[in-house]
């Protein structure tokens, strides 16, 4: 254990209270200076190895001595962390990660993503249409920034029009930020038998979306399996809601208290795809919960020893507002110089489906800015219903009007 670990008062145990809707905790803050790696505690009260820096961050997120499998023989398995294995290639190692990210490219790399956009842009416009239609004042994240997210997973997964308000119910079902328990194993029941049903359907229907898609071109020749494939988009369908959700309202949100970037931004539309990245640095609403880790060896980072089979959680918070890596972390500023965040992680983990969140936020962010350019809250900043201890923070509700 490093001295300056004892700079820590207390042990850390997440959740951890945020004071400010656009900062992390505080304690994210305090474990940042006093090392680059802090022990803390799950919820569960399972102790784990909390990253704090950009640096080392980065070195974790890529070091081969650092397993993803956290069911791994070496640490004793908590209540938590049972969950299928079969296709769940996040809690994998190459090479079966490998085998499965190969897979997925066809359909998430940069180019079949660029040919999503007109879906993506007539998504947006639809959404702004109803919420046009609903009238001031109205609530941005279930009218707009729910809605596009979850029709983008409709069009991807080449789900039928009649079956989109099925499909969206289980999905705000599902959600981390208002998980209700007694729900969600329902919800998960209902969306697994879904995507059994569409994966059943891949020989009439091989081309119909990347779930049929990948059905008709993999289950024959055994590369996958229907739970790995059924798996595979249940992963795809948590991890492509909540964070685009979360970030449309919130990056509105922030836009809205920094009225001369917003300006800045509706002038110059070349501005918004680095926008989008500081929305993302900044905010980092996939963060304890989404970059889980054990070490496979001992090792140290810093002068933090660290054991075969220690647990380690990457706080992409934390690490992209680093003033090691970032001038004035704090400070919100579309202007940023261009600089990797590790909102998507890094390495041969980084987020497989970035370039569909990346396109999703540019479209939903952009069509909102011009299509509805006298935006403006409808209520008090002081009393917007903040998800402060969600897995992924973001908003409950943000009523606007124009």
């Amino acid at each position: 254990m490093s001295t300056a670990e004892h700079d820590v008062p207390a042990t850390p145990t997440f959740p951890m209270a945020r004071t400010c809707p656009f900062a992390p905790p505080d304690e994210y803050r305090r474990m940042r200076a006093a090392a680059p790696v802090v022990r803390a505690a799950l919820p569960n009260g399972a102790p784990v190895w909390a990253v704090t820096r950009y640096a080392e961050a980065r070195q974790i997120l890529s070091d081969p001595r650092i397993s993803s499998n956290t069911g791994r023989p070496e640490r004793p398995r908590g209540p938590d962390d049972d969950r299928p294995d079969d296709g769940f290639f996040v809690d994998m190692d190459p090479p079966e990660h490998s085998r499965f990210r190969r897979l997925l490219i066809s359909e998430l790399g940069a180019r079949p993503i660029e040919a999503l956009r007109p879906d993506l842009q007539r998504i947006a416009d639809t959404a702004i249409d109803e919420l046009l239609e609903a009238g001031p004042p109205a609530d941005l994240v279930a009218l707009y920034a729910r809605r596009v997210p979850s029709r983008v997973l409709c069009a991807l997964f080449g789900i039928p029009a009649g079956d989109h308000a099925f499909f969206e119910s289980r999905l705000r079902m599902l959600s981390v930020t208002s998980m209700d328990p007694s729900v969600a194993a329902q919800a998960s029941s209902d969306v697994r038998g879904y995507l059994r049903e569409l994966i059943s359907d891949a020989e009439r229907a091989p081309h119909e979306g990347m779930i049929r898609r990948l059905a008709a071109r993999h289950l024959p020749t055994g590369e996958l399996t229907t739970d790995e494939l059924i798996n595979i988009g249940f992963l795809l369908l948590l991890a492509g809601y909540d964070s685009p959700a979360n970030t449309i309202s919130l990056g509105m949100l922030t836009l809205l208290r920094h009225p001369a970037q917003l300006a800045a931004l509706r002038a110059g539309p070349g501005l918004l795809a680095g926008a989008i990245e500081e929305l993302l640095r900044f905010h980092s609403v996939q963060d304890w919960v989404s970059f889980d880790r054990v070490a496979a060896e001992d090792l140290e980072i810093g002068s933090v020893r660290i054991r075969a089979g220690d647990r380690l959680t990457v706080l992409a918070a934390s690490a992209n507002r680093d003033v090691r890596a970032f001038e004035n972390p704090d400070d919100f500023d579309i202007h940023r110089p261009a600089r990797p965040h590790v909102a998507f992680g890094h390495g041969i983990h980084q987020c497989i489906g970035r370039n569909l969140a990346r396109a999703e936020l540019q479209v939903a962010c952009g069509t909102l800015l011009t299509r509805i350019p006298t935006l403006r809250l409808a209520i008090e900043f002081g009393e917007l219903p903040f998800a402060g201890d969600a897995p992924f923070f973001g908003l409950h509700a943000m009523p606007v009007t124009w």
